[in-house]
């Protein structure tokens, strides 16, 4: 049996008012009662208590001592009551049971919300929702998004099987969207991700179903934020309702939409293509009834006059409250931008299809818009790394540390500096870069190509400081020089800017962690190679002796025993040849100092092509490679 408060610690009984302590004994007597009419009453008079006694609200020790005195049990059936009958007294329950246990999750600490008390009441509440009031709704949300914070918590929720009574009201109350991807973020990190995965499919299913006849902006926004955040394993393979929310956004796009719908249709889209790779760019971008402009034309026009009109003023917003907001908004529109480009090359290149994307007008239309996208998007960068590395023509960089207090109040010594983050810790950055490194790569525009040369420096900064820890630029990169080695200008300004050197160590690194090197990391190796080369084969001057250190660096490689996968093979063949044109345009005297280095790599080209199969695509490049380092050794 409970001691009451008022005679269980002096301290508190000093404290507190005779009155108080006979109010509080009083509640603590009723809560006890056999009786459920004296434990409502009781109850009552507890929400009275909490409500109009500021001073006792803020006391943990009646707090905590009030909340032990409160049956779990009763508020189960206060809750079970209220769900399962429309009565006026079944309401009041509910109201009055949802009232106090929201009133304490808001007074406890949060690690009295992971109790079981609390938790183990999450199914009764979710059940309760269809009957509650509106007030009493908004209350019950909050203190499901409460309590889901916590994994114990997300971990009750997802179990429950039943969530229509959430799902049906999610299109007037967006809290629910809230809890539903707090709690299955929560839950990814314990529970069973295949279990997960259904649960969320069957749930998203239901509330598609929820938002027909309305304009889906909130279910889009969610879905969205979402998939963004979501391990790739809880997220359904192939969802059914997949069609349908491509549907939600293409009426958005087509219908004017407002600031809010823009930004809804254009996360949710870039969210969809980045989970379903496969699917949702065929929904997304195919015209299947071919129409004079289809949807693709439409979205990704729309995408680009945002990114336009946008851009230009997002210095200005870079330490404004809303700015996460903006620029989610765009690095979500360069995204699909992006992934349009990447289908559209495909599609130009797969002769298995009848047709076109679009046609040709709709398709020269949108290279204009692109083009002027990207070279808008050029000069922001270049004054974007002005602002965060490079700073102000002039000013010290002291002076750019924080805020300065003026008798005006206090501000930024530079209005359109980020204080926050560098625009390499910014992944709008890396949005861009990506989109404008693939739309150099695959458009063939010179003057455009020209342009961008003039970020070569940024480009190999973002390079050095890339990890997999931090926002990865490398791979777009390597992708937008692919396309500035092209140009003479573009070769001297990465050589000046210590580009083979930076590009060389990271090519190292993968070729000497090749046994334990992802796809990406061998991917990027291939790109490098291809960059490396470019270069090499073009450059007027010859092979550089800084370039040798490749030279030397291979020859000592060993190939290691484990087998290598076909990727990991094409790799390594890149690397072959990059020695033996970086060789073969060295000047004789070069290549004899290198001698023995060149007879190592000829060991370890022999001993590479022994372990490529009879049939293998690499066998030409590797007979051209043995036949070259042989040709080299013969000469020194």
């Amino acid at each position: 049996m409970e001691t009451p408060i008022a005679t269980n610690d002096v301290a508190s009984a000093q404290a507190l008012s005779a009155e108080d302590s006979a109010n509080i004994l009083k509640i603590q007597t009723l809560l006890k009662a056999k009786d459920d009419t004296q434990r409502f009453v009781g109850l009552a008079l507890l929400k009275s208590i909490l409500d109009n006694s500021p001073h006792l609200r803020q006391d943990q020790h009646v707090i905590q001592a009030l909340w032990a005195s409160l049956p779990a049990k009763f508020l189960d059936r206060l809750l079970r009551t209220g769900s399962s009958s429309s009565s006026r007294d079944a309401k009041d329950m509910l109201d009055l049971a949802v009232s106090v246990l929201h009133t304490f999750v808001v007074l406890l600490p949060d690690e009295a919300k992971l109790q079981p008390k609390f938790v183990e009441r999450i199914p009764r509440l979710v059940a309760a929702v269809l009957q509650s009031s509106d007030e009493t709704t908004n209350l019950l949300l909050q203190l499901l998004y409460t309590l889901v914070s916590s994994q114990e918590g997300a971990k009750t929720f997802t179990a429950i099987e039943d969530l229509s009574p959430l799902t049906e009201i999610a299109p007037s109350h967006p809290l629910v969207l809230d809890i539903l991807c707090h709690a299955w973020l929560n839950a990814m990190v314990s529970q069973d991700k295949s279990i997960l995965a259904t649960r969320i499919d069957n749930t998203i299913q239901s509330l598609v179903s929820s938002f027909t006849g309305t304009d889906a902006v909130t279910l889009l926004e969610f879905i969205g934020k979402f998939l963004r955040q979501a391990d790739v394993a809880i997220i359904p393979p192939n969802p059914a309702w997949l069609k349908t929310v491509v549907t939600y956004i293409q009426n958005l796009v087509t219908s004017r939409p407002t600031p809010e719908a823009r930004s809804a249709y254009t996360n949710a889209a870039a969210s969809l293509l980045q989970a379903f790779p496969f699917q949702a760019p065929e929904l997304l971008f195919s015209d299947k009834k071919k129409d004079e402009k289809p949807f693709a034309y439409l979205l990704i026009n729309l995408l680009l006059i945002d990114i336009r009109s946008s851009v230009p003023m997002l210095l200005e917003q870079l330490n404004k409250p809303d700015y996460p907001t903006t620029s989610r908004r765009l690095s979500s529109a360069f995204d699909v931008v992006c992934i349009f480009i990447g289908y559209l090359v495909r599609s130009l290149e797969d002769e298995s299809l009848d047709s076109l994307v679009m046609s040709p007008d709709n398709l020269l239309k949108l290279r204009k818009g692109i083009s002027e996208t990207m070279s808008v998007t050029i000069e922001y960068l270049r004054d974007r790394w002005d602002a965060s590395v490079a700073g102000a023509m002039g000013l010290h960089p002291d002076a750019r540390t924080g805020p300065a207090e003026t008798s005006m109040g206090s501000r930024y010594t530079l209005a359109w500096d980020s204080m926050k983050n560098n625009a390499d810790d910014d992944p709008f950055t890396l949005s861009a870069v990506r989109a404008l490194a693939l739309w150099l790569r695959e458009d063939e525009n010179d003057l455009l190509r020209k342009e961008a040369t003039g970020l070569t420096d940024m480009l190999m900064d973002l390079y050095r400081s890339s990890s997999p820890e931090t926002l990865d630029f490398r791979s777009s990169v390597l992708v937008a020089l692919e396309a500035l080695v092209t140009l003479e200008q573009g070769r001297e300004i990465l050589l000046n800017n210590g580009g083979w050197e930076i590009i060389t160590r990271d090519l190292v690194s993968v070729l000497q962690n090749i046994s334990r090197a992802g796809l990406e990391d061998v991917s990027r190796g291939i790109e490098a190679v291809r960059v490396l080369l470019a270069v090499a084969e073009q450059v007027n001057t010859g092979t550089a002796e800084a370039w040798m250190d490749i030279i030397t660096t291979v020859s000592a490689w060993n190939i290691p025993d484990q087998e290598q996968t076909p990727l990991s093979q094409e790799f390594q063949v890149a690397v072959l040849q990059l020695c033996c044109t970086v060789l073969a345009n060295a000047n004789p005297g070069m290549r004899k100092r290198y001698a023995h280095s060149i007879r190592a790599i000829a060991g370890v080209a022999h001993q590479l092509s022994s372990r490529l199969a009879n049939d293998s695509p690499l066998a030409e490049a590797m007979a051209d490679v043995l036949s070259t380092l042989d040709e080299l050794g013969s000469t020194v």
